[in-house]
């Protein structure tokens, strides 16, 4: 008998618990930084060295973080369910967690890819984590973030779209529901699938009366969720 696919949505606040900045503080700066200099396509053009030292501290931070209880439970959840996540988040910590099926909306940090193919990705090596635009890939081709700038389309919303369509339980964790397009997934879930909100400040959701809303942090909600699935 096959296992009931559960789709999660997941945003900064699961990895907040982690350590990891938000992406977006609510006055609008990353790391002092105005968000759109240094996470939208405008803002490469204009000054891509500073995009290559943002991006280079943001890994040297995420290689001192650990997946917390939130990250890991979700890993355990593959024990009684087909598990996909689909993040918003570059970083790893799902991957060191232990799950299977992860599809990152936004790039991996930990990754930088051809400036002129996007097609072309490489890993970049723990000790080697800096890059400069003078960095070339093995193919020659100079490389940029793995990361999908604002103002940049979302390559693979269309697979997280097909993969939540799929879902027996949606749940969310960790977002505002305020970026799109991935604020927009919970709208493609089939009728009467349940859903679940984990997230200490939830957003209002206009036109959905059939969410269980568990207004707590990641790790805590998480506990929760795993009570109400008898999971």
């Amino acid at each position: 008998m096959s296992k009931p696919k559960l789709v999660v949505s997941t945003g900064a606040g699961i990895s907040a618990e982690s350590g990891i900045k938000t992406f977006r503080d609510a006055d609008g700066l990353w790391e002092n930084y105005p968000v759109m200099q240094v996470a939208s396509a405008d803002g490469f053009r204009r000054d891509p060295a500073l995009i290559h030292r943002f991006y280079n501290e943001r890994r040297k931070a995420l290689v001192n973080a650990l997946p917390n209880a939130a990250h890991k439970a979700l890993a355990e959840l593959e024990k009684n369910y087909d598990v996909y996540i689909i993040t918003q988040n570059v970083d790893d910590l799902h991957e060191r967690a232990g799950s299977s099926n992860i599809l990152h909306l936004h790039g991996e940090l930990m990754k930088i890819r051809s400036v002129s193919n996007p097609d072309y990705i490489e890993t970049l090596d723990i000790e080697h984590l800096e890059t400069t635009p003078e960095t070339r890939g093995r193919n020659g081709d100079p490389m940029r973030p793995h990361i999908v700038f604002f103002q940049e389309p979302v390559p693979n919303i269309e697979k997280a779209i097909d993969i939540v369509r799929e879902a027996d339980i949606f749940v969310v964790i960790g977002t505002s529901l305020v970026v799109y397009p991935a604020a927009g997934l919970i709208q493609y879930v089939r009728p009467g699938t349940p859903i679940y909100y984990i997230d200490p400040n939830p957003a209002p959701i206009p036109g959905r009366s059939d969410i269980t809303v568990i207004p707590e942090p990641a790790t805590r909600g998480m506990q929760t969720l795993r009570t109400l699935l008898n999971a």
